[in-house]
């Protein structure tokens, strides 16, 4: 028997809803509906655009409705930290700040006077970072927090405005800096030391909660009837994560590149301890109470900000043409640590790098081409740094690694394997909604199994294994003495 099913996808960037088609043993998956995800600017706030947004949604149901097929469940899957703020009518509380809103940045310091990183990441497992939702709940101004009655994460928000079920979903609710992950709660420590009630929070549910049927009203204008709403996993990358085609008993690890990389393997329980808050290591909860444990480091921002200055000087190209120019020059001229501190914010890059190589006597890349050769080596190097960071804190022998978004730069890919010397495993851009739908088919009892359903998902997803090849050795050594002296 066929059956159906829709993964919504709010990005930063663009949204998307996706079909999924499950058939037998296989599971087809096709972009029914994208739209773009463009902030809305206030003065210096910046906002989402929640009725655009929702109304692009619906646009995307009703074209699925269109099929005239039975579509058996729907679930959202966002970016970690904002959140909707809902009234006792359960009214959406306008504005919904974007993560990328700077009022979180004065907060930040003064949650910090009263709870001190350390303290922090003992309580959740979590770095601190200004757009996670504590920071930005305490930018809050208290008359319209005394309004709330709800809050919730993105995703949760829109599978409420679906429902009328208000409930928060575990992945998303770790990646608060709120929450708890010994204990699975909300910490009470936090949320006593900042005044905050948890009275506004809905109650915690898993991923794979049937969280009940669309509302009349939505039923009968997108055309969608006895038609499921599910809490996947809220969270995108906990979404990617139950939709691996990993084989039972794999030791891998995941990488998703893009402007910022994360780097991560699921755990069993979370790791709280000075080694990983050292090592800028998060932990979040995933699929069946695993836990995502990983990194975030910038990544391919370094090349974007390259072509931005480019582009401004009048010698713009596009990113095929500076790969291209990358893979033609000479390996390993110069390299940068890509964690140094003037890596991380807006400026002239390419001056920036060209002082990082000066000022530890490497030779200094003056073309684009070199430039974008350094950058793309120094980050598949920094990702090795970080895989061993991993595997030392978990215990684990890594064998595979898994790329999600690997289309954003295939040189980064081959060179990621040669640093990494393991296979890496490039994923369809749709594994997120590939994720959410298996968590929607596993809840709704269409499928018996998560080890079935990557069976399935091997069977069906189409990847890209590259092999390494080449030593690497050398340039891993010179690239470790860049970095500074941790404690170990």
């Amino acid at each position: 028997m066929s059956r159906y099913y829709i993964a919504c996808a709010l990005g930063t960037d663009s949204g998307k809803v996706s079909l999924g088609h499950l058939q037998r043993d296989s599971l087809v998956v096709s972009e029914i509906h994208r739209f773009q995800n463009i902030p809305i600017k206030d003065g210096d706030s910046l906002q989402w655009d929640v009725q655009r947004l929702y109304d692009e949604v619906l646009a995307g149901l009703k074209s699925v409705a269109s099929y005239d097929e039975p579509v058996d469940g729907i679930s959202f899957s966002s970016w970690g930290a904002d959140y909707m703020l809902f009234d006792s009518a359960g009214s959406v509380m306008a504005p919904t700040y974007h993560r990328a809103d700077s009022r979180a940045e004065e907060a930040m310091h003064k949650v910090l006077d009263r709870l001190p990183i350390e303290v922090l990441y003992e309580e959740t497992g979590v770095q601190a970072a200004p757009m996670n939702t504590i920071f930005q709940l305490a930018a809050e101004k208290s008359k319209r927090l005394s309004k709330a009655n709800h809050l919730m994460p993105v995703a949760d928000g829109f599978n409420y405005l679906l429902t009328g079920t208000p409930r928060i979903e575990l992945s998303s609710a770790s990646r608060t800096q709120l929450y708890n992950p010994m204990t699975r709660s909300w910490s009470d420590r936090i949320c006593q030391a900042l005044s905050i009630p948890t009275s506004l929070f809905p109650p915690l549910v898993e991923a794979g909660t049937t969280l009940g049927s669309l509302r009349p009203a939505l039923a009968k204008e997108t055309g969608l009837v006895d038609t499921q709403v599910v809490a996947s996993c809220s969270h995108d990358i906990a979404a990617a994560l139950a939709g691996l085609p990993v084989e039972e008993g794999e030791s891998w690890a995941y990488l998703r590149s893009g402007a910022w990389a994360v780097m991560g393997t699921e755990t069993d329980s979370p790791i709280i301890e000075t080694a990983s808050r050292e090592r800028q290591f998060t932990n979040e909860i995933g699929f069946m109470g695993k836990v995502n444990f990983h990194k975030r480091a910038p990544a391919l921002w370094l090349m974007k900000e390259c072509q931005r200055v480019w582009e401004s000087e009048g010698r713009g190209m596009d990113t095929e043409l500076l790969l291209h120019l990358a893979g033609a020059t000479p390996p390993f001229e110069s390299l940068i640590d890509p964690s140094d501190s003037r890596f991380l914010t807006p400026g002239d890059m390419p001056a920036k790098i060209q002082a990082f190589c000066k000022e530890t006597n490497q030779p200094v890349p003056r073309k684009p081409g070199p430039i974008a050769r350094c950058v793309l080596e120094s980050l598949a190097l920094s990702f090795r740094k970080d895989l061993e960071d991993l595997q030392d804190l978990t215990g684990k022998t890594i064998t595979r690694l898994y790329v999600m978004n690997g289309a954003a730069s295939p040189l980064l890919n081959y060179f990621t394997a040669n640093a990494l010397r393991l296979p890496v495993v490039v994923l369809p851009t749709d594994v997120t909604a590939i994720g959410n739908i298996v968590v929607q088919a596993l809840a709704l009892g269409h499928i018996n199994s998560l080890e079935q359903a990557r069976e399935m998902v091997r069977r069906s997803m189409k990847t890209q294994t590259i092999m390494p090849h080449g030593n690497w050795q050398m340039p891993y050594s010179r690239f470790s003495a860049l970095m500074p002296v941790t404690a170990s």
